[in-house]
């Protein structure tokens, strides 16, 4: 009977005998690795916490602040400004994106010149100025597409944390502290500001403000006038969330159902262009033609322009 279990019990020695080789080594190995992680993480989040005291410009007027935080229609140096700030390129000035628009049209002008045509000329410093301005918008879009795939997520963390009898800022700490950037600096900067004494109110606003989302004009808005009315925050922060996640599915559909149109404008906008190098490379003396009408060339691009557009209109809304 013993002999017969004999191969079954070595076996299973050798097994809990490499497992708990394997436990231990793993364990001293996770302990210096969570040690490094954890040393990483704290000096990230000094590194952030500077370059947030940096952004909430303690030394600037609060009046300022609050005016800038509820004024009107910017001012296009302003307008520039906040499209900087909502693409998170920290290096990036306005007086830096000007240089580079400028440095762009010299060089795409020298290209234009060298084309030995009026159409070069005339578009090449054209594009080339507004090519830094097309990347910082991309940035931005990339960065605000982002902060609004949070935002469900990050009020659904609030109402938690409300609910365990926190405060609204501990709330806001927690995002800073649990939630992945870029929501995190933001309400991080917010956060930052209050502990330097500015009104919570201003620093709301200035949240709005700063990161132009509706989604967080809204979160702002009813803040707000919870804090005039009372009211339970928690149920207010889930009723954000439910909004939020509703217009996401809306913004879905709304894809789903413009798929089509926008393939069509994508194949329109492209044809002219696409048969044009077609024709070069197919006939470049009969496609040569057309160089010696810059003015139809002129009046094809002003066309395609107008029709990108008008297409865009029809396809994009906002809700």
């Amino acid at each position: 009977m013993l002999t017969s279990l004999a191969p079954f019990l070595i076996f299973l020695a050798v097994v809990l005998f490499i497992g708990g080789i394997y436990s231990v080594v793993m364990d001293i190995f996770m302990r210096d690795n969570k040690r490094m992680t954890d040393r990483i993480d704290e000096e990230f989040r000094s590194k952030q916490k500077e370059k947030i005291k940096k952004k909430t410009s303690l030394f600037k007027d609060i009046g300022k602040m609050a005016s800038e935080a509820q004024q009107g229609e910017p001012t296009l140096a302003e307008k520039f400004e906040a499209m900087i700030d909502q693409s998170g390129m920290d290096d990036m000035t306005t007086s830096k994106l000007m240089g580079m628009c400028a440095a762009g049209a010299v060089v795409m002008g020298v290209v234009g010149f060298f084309t030995f045509s009026f159409l070069g000329l005339l578009l090449g410093p054209l594009l080339g100025f507004y090519m830094p301005i097309a990347f910082v918008k991309f940035k931005r879009n990339q960065r605000i597409g982002k902060i609004r795939a949070q935002l469900p997520d990050t009020f659904d963390l609030m109402a938690r944390v409300i609910r365990a009898g926190q405060t609204m800022t501990q709330a806001m700490q927690a995002v800073t502290d649990e939630m992945p950037q870029p929501i995190s600096i933001e309400f991080a900067i917010c956060n930052e500001q209050m502990n330097l004494g500015i009104p919570p109110d201003v620093s709301l606003r200035d949240l709005a403000r700063r990161t132009g989302i509706l989604e967080l004009q809204i979160f702002v808005m009813a803040l707000l006038i919870q804090r005039q009315t009372g009211g339970n925050l928690a149920e207010l922060l889930d009723g954000i969330s439910t909004v939020v996640r509703q217009r996401f599915k809306i913004l879905g559909q709304i894809q789903t159902l413009t798929a089509e149109g926008r393939m069509q404008a994508a194949v329109l906008l492209a044809l002219p262009p696409g048969m044009a190098v077609i024709m070069l490379v197919i006939n470049p003396k009969y496609a040569s033609g057309l160089w010696d009408h810059p003015i139809l060339l002129v009046m094809i691009l002003v066309s395609e322009s107008i029709g990108a557009l008008w297409i865009r209109k029809i396809v994009n809304f906002e809700f």
